[in-house]
């Protein structure tokens, strides 16, 4: 996959994961996109929430990784859906 000429900056491995992530997302809510703006916030808010229980429990750098990826998809797949 091409990506733009920021991914340098994250790293084509990060990049990747994210990537990896907004596609299992759509599989698994079969591309429906969000009924609205609010419903994509509560979205993105959630993913957040998540990794903030894994910081505030000194969670593995592994697992606050993976929610940290699911946070930038959404937040990706949020930014897509308002163009």
């Amino acid at each position: 996959m091409s990506y733009p000429t920021y991914v340098p900056r994250i790293g084509n491995a990060t990049a990747e994961l994210i990537d990896d992530e907004i596609n299992r997302a759509k599989t698994k809510f079969k591309e429906v996109k969000f009924n609205s703006a609010h419903e994509g916030f509560a979205v993105l808010k959630e993913e957040v929430d998540e990794l903030w229980d894994e910081v505030k429990k000194d969670g593995s750098k592994e697992r606050m990784r993976a929610e940290a990826v699911q946070v930038a998809a959404m937040a990706i797949r949020f930014i897509n859906e308002l163009t």
